[in-house]
């Protein structure tokens, strides 16, 4: 405001607001608030506020007015009767109810489709996977304690609200899948009107809402014939027994004094207080129609009986839990694993007749004591040992030729170590001995047991070149009395060798000379030359500037060449005019040799050349051409060289003259220490090259190398071992047979072996020993005691049964049982049941015999056979009690007392099973490494070893039997070979070749190829090129000086254009040439040398010096004449310096020259020319390689080289050049690098042999794994696949009780009703296999066996039953349980988890009674620790019939079903054409469409109808130009045009005809 108005503006404005407010106010009192234009809002609750915690805090939030526009107004504008309270009471949650309350989740409603829940969203027309679906649930906050509901804020307050909806998947709908119908029994009634049935089961049920089961019984009327007399419409019908009870009060109170008298006399105690009883049951006569009609309806002469004994139910009876036993573990580990108590109970009455069984006598828990009492627990950890020798011969390849010398390896290897478990504790001092324990009671991860190792490389020592030879100096200059000299040439070591420069060749050569001197004066320059008498010209002298040196030519103070002689002038000559003008003296050239003998003498040459010849009379005239050029004898000493030869350093040994302080110690080999002052020795001898030792005095004594120097000798290491272990424990103190371990041992470890003197390892690490006899091992077993006496139905209640007789007929006995020890003493019941589990039966039916029954004895087993197919044997029984004395009972046919029958013949026959085991090496065998030692992955590998093939025994009636019967002991053993690996194999390294470069940087290669590839596992070759070789390429760098170029001197001039009174003018000036010819080639007029510090000392070929740089052999010049200036030659040109003139750069050469007129001088002169970049002036820079390959000793394998890079120096033109040229700058040339190592793969031992996979059958396998305790690397040899190997087992039969099949339902003389059906219990025979049934066998071949079926040791050999009385529908008994099937779409699991079925089926036997039939029944359960598996069905299709086939859908298995195929997929089964096809010949089509049959020809209408059906005539196909109408068909072939006729040809003959069958 204050920017747009001034103040009387401004005011104008807040007044007519204020008056604005005002009417707005008057207009609301007025009015009133605005009910319908005007909403209440509220925020959300504030933070529980209060002072305590629970429910006495309190909460606030915001209430406001807003008008509908979106402003907000006064309060009083919105109603105020419905204004929400702002403040409420709340609880205030503190941490501490965390404890208390907690979110209660309920379960997941029912899946509901996400298209019922949104209207835009369709149903899938086909379901495949199923349908996406939204399930709900409950989710509140309650109390933990009680469960009552609590305010979510509570709950919230520690944890967010967890979800209240989840995605989920409807499956689709699966129909109930049912079997084939069986085929239709026999007719139920033999004659009148009767039922035939078939029926079906259900394969799998209906899920998520699929069909229910179609009816899986079909019922059909028969009639065999008509009856001949009256229908029989009456049965007998008996009903199920009552509950057993003792209803008579007199038998109550009689067996309550008995069991009261005998209780305490009774084997087990109330264990088997069981109480004998009896039941009844009703018999009824029933019409066919179902209705019970009167007793006397039914005609039969003996009634069932109506009663029986029975014992009386109880149920088992336990005492109460026994406190919990003291925790198994006595010690406090937090971190270990936890201890057990166990609690048990007793029997204190077994179940009897129908009770329930007893429940879990025992019960165990976790536990950990605590407490301050309580000890911390005995703590085990790894050891080791340590560390072997480091050895490199492990990683050798087997072709390495260093395997035959294994001395001086070094590089990368492979060092082992002993791993053992201790017991020990956080104050146990780590260098205590420690006593080995079994190594399953260290728990974690063992220490590694190899490790990649080095042995440092010996580094050869590396000495310069020879310096040139020193001038003759003393021996000592400080003695100068012997007045003996030699000249000395020196070499210096540039390296650093290991073990010292005591290896190192001689670095000094002497030759004696004579007239020594220490130091001399050596000319720096000659001064200019000075004419005599201080004329201007003619002969003069030059004097000399001096500088004192010593013998090694450093400057030293003049004062020290006192009496040396000092240098004279040097005479010279400054030409006068109109002489001959020569140039100055080149420098003395390199001596020719090094020394001088019979046939060699070192010559120096230097020279001058005629710069101008003499002018006229009174000049000097020019000298010939012989006094152009000196010589003189240099390195005149002769060539006998002597030096000081060392031998090598001898060992260590104690210096005598040092108090011995040389004690043992126990530290490990990588920290050697030293424990005093030894002495070594050398020989010292003086040498004459290329002759051999001669006397000392030859040899500078002052020169002389030390022959004793002080060394330190190791200290002596002990041999430790730990202390023995525990003894080996012998096996339990029984076992069953008495089969024991006669031995057990113990052993000691070597942790550190000795060294340097020290005291030996002990040679007994290992102790034997026999075990204590054992015990006999203490067993338990029940113990049967005597039946009862057999206890009938009491008189009371049989004395009404016809034919009742008091003291006989069937009955109830009972019998105790108990445990024993093996050696007869009582036990616990409790102590059977959890060792002896079966308990045998404590009651069974009894007979008393009445007075005409005969009682025999059961019969006993057969006598033995002598041999198979030889004799007989028998089996007897005997008459019991009086049936010895009845006549009836002594009637062999009836009752017979023997059995007789011959003895088996059995044949066995042996066949081979199964496939050839792997190939296992013997046991124990070891590969040796050379020198005896075991090397690297030495488990053996290959060689011959065997394969086994399980042989299998059959008897005659192809049952399995022993091995043995067979007289075999179960096995084929057959040889076999394991190839042995054979690494890649690879030439040696060639020569390295030349450098690439004569000047700069190079590379140099070698190489290797392919000599044999890898097999069987072998190391794999290294990356070979197109032509199968390795290359080596290392930097190299070659001296630019190495090779120069020499030439002679200028000859005279030779003037061309010649005055010969002058003799001046223009001319040629050649050089010399060397009449050398090289490689047959020309002569050149100058020649390439390899230069050395001595100067040019062989010719080389001239590749090798730069061409650039070679002289030339001519030149053309002026020569002057007389008045002319003589000039000297052009000097060198100076550096390019940089001129700045007019912005820009200019690069300028000078080069001076001095002038004579008339061979008088006159100055010098200079001229100059521009500087052209890589032309006359060039950059230098310096260019550095990369690194090479990592370079490694010629004795390691692998570990650490050194890699290296060239510095070369180049010219900006890209020529290198001599590395002086580039400015002085330090570089690292060198560094350190690895090779990895080729570590081949290590593997550990055989693991012993496991149990065999199945203790009986064919199908048991032997195994045996080993594992990889060092993975392969670099180049190593790789780990076999093979890591595990079988063997069979040895073949045994499988034993096993099995069932027999049902009896049918006996209800013991009535026609129908309850009763029984039985079964027996037998000992069978197989292989193990599915493919082979079971079959039979003697129940002595079971006799090891617990009496169990299946794992079940309850058997059940008899169930009650109903039999259907005639006319009467029933179901049958229910099916199997069908196999476990999941939901699968596409073969794959959806997830729905799998379900199996069972089902009964509806029967029924008169048609009158069809509306009495009950439902067909359904079970199906979901299958719990089975893995179901996925089920496909498929539509199948017979052959067309007329217009109909045969569909039907298919399990995978081949099984026909009803179900489980899609609707929709189902393929067509009638095809039928509309309208019919009613023509002659005519058919209905695949197509729907009407055709003709075979051989016929459809005529058609012109609305595409058939009109009829005409034999197909060979037809002849018109030419070219004839226009007959062609016939419509839509079953022969299509006509081919014919090829164009050839001249005289009219055309080409074509016949139709119709598709075959198969076309």
């Amino acid at each position: 405001f204050f920017l747009r108005y001034n103040f009387n503006d401004y005011m104008l404005v807040i007044i007519n607001r204020l008056f604005l407010l005002k009417e707005i106010i008057l207009f609301s009192v007025s009015v009133g608030p605005f009910p319908d234009l005007c909403v209440i809002f509220t925020g959300p609750w504030g933070r529980c506020m209060g002072s305590e915690c629970g429910p006495g805090g309190s909460q606030s939030r915001a209430v406001w007015c807003a008008h509908s526009e979106g402003w907000t107004t006064l309060h009083t504008n919105c109603d105020q009767t419905e204004r929400p309270d702002n403040q409420q009471s709340c609880f205030r949650v503190c941490d501490w109810h965390k404890e208390m309350y907690d979110w209660q989740l309920g379960a997941w409603n029912q899946c509901v489709p996400v298209s019922m829940r949104s209207s835009g969203v369709q149903r899938p027309a086909v379901c495949t996977w199923g349908e996406e679906g939204i399930q709900t649930r409950e989710v509140g906050c309650v109390q933990k304690a009680n469960g009552e509901p609590a305010e979510d804020a509570i709950c919230e307050y520690f944890e967010p609200r967890p979800r209240l909806e989840q995605a989920c998947l409807i499956p689709c709908p699966r129909d109930c899948v049912v079997s084939e119908f069986s085929l239709w029994t026999p007719c139920s009634k033999s004659c009148g009107m009767g039922l035939q049935n078939r029926i079906r089961f259900v394969l799998a049920p209906p899920l998520f809402g699929g069909s229910a089961c179609p009816n899986l019984t079909e019922f059909q009327t028969c009639q065999p014939g008509s009856c001949e007399g009256e229908e029989s419409l009456y049965s007998l019908r008996v009903g199920p027994w009552g509950p057993c009870s003792v209803k008579d009060p007199e038998t109550k109170e009689l067996i309550k004094k008995k069991r009261n008298r005998n209780r305490q006399n009774r084997q087990g105690g109330k264990f088997w207080d069981l109480q004998v009883g009896y039941q009844t049951r009703e018999v009824n006569c029933v019409h066919k129609s179902g209705n019970v009609e009167a007793l006397s309806l039914c005609s039969q002469e003996i009634l069932p009986v109506t009663f029986q004994a029975c014992v009386m139910t109880k149920d088992c009876d336990v005492t109460e839990w026994s406190e919990w036993s003291a925790c198994s573990k006595e010690c406090y580990d937090p971190n270990g694993p936890n201890g057990q108590r166990i609690r048990t109970r007793k029997v204190s009455q077994f179940p009897s007749g129908e009770g329930g069984d007893c429940p879990e006598l025992e019960e165990k828990e976790p536990c950990s004591p605590q407490g301050d009492g309580v000890p911390p627990c005995i703590v085990y950890s790894w050891k080791t040992t340590e560390w072997t020798e480091c050895r490199v011969d492990v990683l050798l390849s087997q072709q390495d030729r260093r395997r035959g010398n294994q001395t001086g390896l070094c590089g990368g290897g492979i060092q082992t170590r002993e791993v053992y478990c201790v017991q020990s504790s956080a104050d146990t001092p780590p260098n205590l001995k420690l006593r080995p324990m079994d190594n399953d009671l260290c728990l974690s991860i063992p220490p590694n047991t190899t490790q990649l190792c080095h042995i440092s490389c010996p580094v050869e020592c590396e000495v310069s070149s020879w310096s040139a030879w020193g001038p003759c100096t003393y021996e000592n200059c400080q003695d100068q009395a012997a007045k003996k000299g030699f000249k000395l040439r020196k070499r210096k070591i540039v390296n650093e060798p290991t073990g010292g420069t005591g290896n190192c060749p001689h670095l000094v050569e002497a030759i004696p000379c004579e007239e020594p001197s220490c130091y001399d004066w050596l000319v720096v320059k000659l001064e200019e030359c000075i004419p005599d008498n201080e004329k201007e010209c003619g002969p003069g002298t030059q004097n000399p500037q001096v500088q004192c040196v010593n013998s090694d030519g450093e400057y030293v103070e003049r004062q020290l060449c006192r009496d040396a002689i000092l240098p004279m002038p040097a005479i010279c000559e400054v030409p006068c005019p109109k002489d001959c003008a020569l140039s100055p003296w080149t420098p003395w050239s390199m001596c020719s040799h090094t020394c001088s003998g019979k046939n060699t003498e070192g010559k120096q040459t230097r020279a001058r050349s005629i710069l101008a010849y003499n002018a006229g009379e009174g000049g000097i005239q020019c000298p010939n051409i012989s006094s152009l050029q000196e010589v003189r004898n240099c390195n005149d000493h002769p060539c006998t060289v002597y030096h000081w030869q060392t031998s090598a350093w001898g060992q260590c040994i104690e210096d005598s003259s040092i108090p011995a302080t040389n004690t043992s110690v126990s530290q490990t080999r990588h920290d050697e220490a030293s424990c005093s002052v030894g002495m070594q020795t050398r020989k010292v001898i003086c040498v004459r090259v290329n002759v051999g030792q001669v006397p000392p005095k030859k040899c500078p004594e002052s020169l002389r190398p030390d022959t004793v120097r002080p060394c330190l000798l190791p200290c002596k290491r002990d041999c430790i071992v730990t202390p023995y272990s525990e003894w080996s424990p012998c096996p339990t103190t029984c076992q069953a047979g008495g089969k024991t371990k006669k031995k057990h041992s113990r052993k000691r470890i070597i942790i550190q072996s000795p060294a340097n003197g020290g005291q030996d390892c002990p040679e007994v690490l290992t102790q034997e020993r026999d075990c204590e006899s054992p015990s006999v091992c203490q067993g338990y077993r029940w113990k049967t005691h005597k039946w009862r006496r057999c206890q009938l139905v009491p008189w009371s209640v049989r004395q009404d049964s016809p034919g009742a007789q008091e003291i006989c007929g069937p009955g109830m006995q009972v019998r105790a049982v108990s445990c024993r020890k093996q050696d007869g003493g009582q036990a616990d019941i409790e102590t059977c049941l959890k060792i002896a589990r079966y308990m045998p039966p404590i009651t069974q039916p009894c007979q008393l015999p009445c007075q005409e029954d005969c009682q025999l004895s059961t019969w006993s087993k057969f006598s033995p056979c002598i041999a198979d197919c030889v004799g007989v044997r028998t089996r007897k029984r005997m008459l019991i009690g009086k049936s010895k004395k009845r006549d009836q009972c002594k009637n062999n046919q009836v009752y017979p007392l023997s059995e007789t029958q011959y003895c088996p013949c059995n044949k066995y026959n042996a066949q081979p099973l199964g496939n050839w085991s792997d190939c296992v090496l013997p046991e124990g065998g070891r590969m040796e490494g050379q020198l005896g030692m075991r090397v690297q992955g030495d488990i053996k590998e290959c060689g011959q070893g065997y394969r086994y093939q399980a042989t299998v025994c059959y008897d005659q009636d192809n049952r399995i039997v022993e091995t043995s019967r067979c007289n075999s002991h179960g096995y084929i053993e057959e040889a076999c070979i394991i190839p042995c690996p054979s690494d890649c194999k690879l030439s040696e390294w060639s020569n390295w070749s030349r450098c690439s470069k004569s000047c700069g940087s190079g590379v140099k290669v070698r190489s290797k190829w392919l000599r044999e590839k890898p097999y069987n596992g072998g190391r794999p070759c290294p990356k070979l090129d197109h032509v199968n070789q390795v290359y080596e390429v290392v930097p190299c760098l070659s001296n630019c000086g190495q090779y120069v170029w020499v030439a002679e001197p200028w000859s005279v001039w030779r003037v061309s254009n010649v005055d010969l009174r002058d003799n001046c003018g223009e001319g040629v000036q050649t050089r010399k040439y060397w009449s050398i010819m090289v490689n047959n080639r020309n002569p050149c007029f100058s020649r390439c040398m390899l230069n050395t510090i001595d100067g040019p000392s062989e010719q080389v070929e001239d590749y090798l010096c730069d061409p650039e740089d070679m002289p030339l052999g001519a030149r053309n010049s002026q020569l002057p004449c007389p008045e002319d200036c003589v000039l000297s030659d052009w000097g060198a040109w100076s550096p390019c310096p940089l001129v700045r003139m007019m912005h820009h750069l200019i690069l300028l050469c000078y080069s001076s020259i001095q002038c004579f007129i008339f061979a008088t001088e006159v100055g010098s002169h200079q001229t100059e020319k521009p500087c052209k970049l890589n032309n006359n002036c060039f950059h230098y820079s310096y260019n550095i390689t990369d690194w090479s390959t990592c370079q490694l000793s010629d004795r390691a394998v692998c570990g650490n080289g050194i890699k290296t890079r060239m510095l070369d120096c180049v010219r900006s033109d890209g020529k290198s050049v001599d590395l002086k040229f580039c400015k002085e700058r330090k570089w690292q040339m060198n560094a350190s690098c690895v090779v990895e190592c080729p570590v081949n793969c290590q593997l550990s031992d055989w693991s012993p042999w496991s149990e065999c996979t199945h203790t009986c059958g064919l199908a048991g396998k032997l195994w045996r794994k080993r594992t990889v305790i060092q993975a392969p690397q670099g180049d190593g040899r790789p780990c076999p696949s093979q890591m595990e190997q079988w063997k069979p087992c040895l073949v045994k039969p499988c034993y096993s009780w099995r069932y027999s099949s049902w009896s049918e339902c006996k209800t013991e003389g009535a026609r129908c009703g309850e009763g029984l059906h039985f079964r027996n219990v037998s000992c069978f025979v197989s292989d193990g296999s599915d493919e082979q049934d079971s079959s039979l066998v003697d129940d002595e071949l079971c006799g090891d066996l617990a009496p169990s079926v299946d794992g079940d040791t309850h058997m059940i050999l008899q169930e009650p039953c109903t039999a259907p009385c005639p006319g009467e529908c029933y179901l049958t008994d229910w099916t199997v349980w069908s196999p476990c099937q999941l939901s699968c779409v596409g073969g794959d699991d959806v997830g729905f988890g799998s379900v199996q079925v069972r089902s009964r089926a509806v029967v029924a036997q008169d048609p009158e009674n069809l509306l009495q039939c009950p439902e067909q029944e359904l079970e199906a359960r979901p299958c719990t620790g089975q893995s179901g598996r996925c089920f496909e069905y498929k539509w199948r299709t017979g052959p067309w019939r007329g217009s109909s086939r045969h569909v039907w859908c298919q399990r995978f298995d081949g099984l026909n079903v009803t179900g489980g195929c899609p609707v929709s997929a189902k393929p067509m089964a009638d095809r039928s054409c509309d309208p019919p096809c009613t023509k002659p010949r005519s058919l209905c089509t695949e197509a729907g469409v009407c055709g003709c049959e075979e051989g016929y020809t459809e005529v058609m209408t012109s609305d595409g109808l058939l009109d009829q059906c005409t034999v197909i005539p060979v037809l002849e196909i018109p030419t070219a130009g004839d226009n007959k109408a062609d016939v419509k068909t839509i079953r022969a072939f299509s006509p081919i045009q014919p090829e164009a006729s050839s001249p005289g040809r009219a055309g080409r003959t074509w016949f139709l005809q119709p598709f075959g069958p198969g076309e």
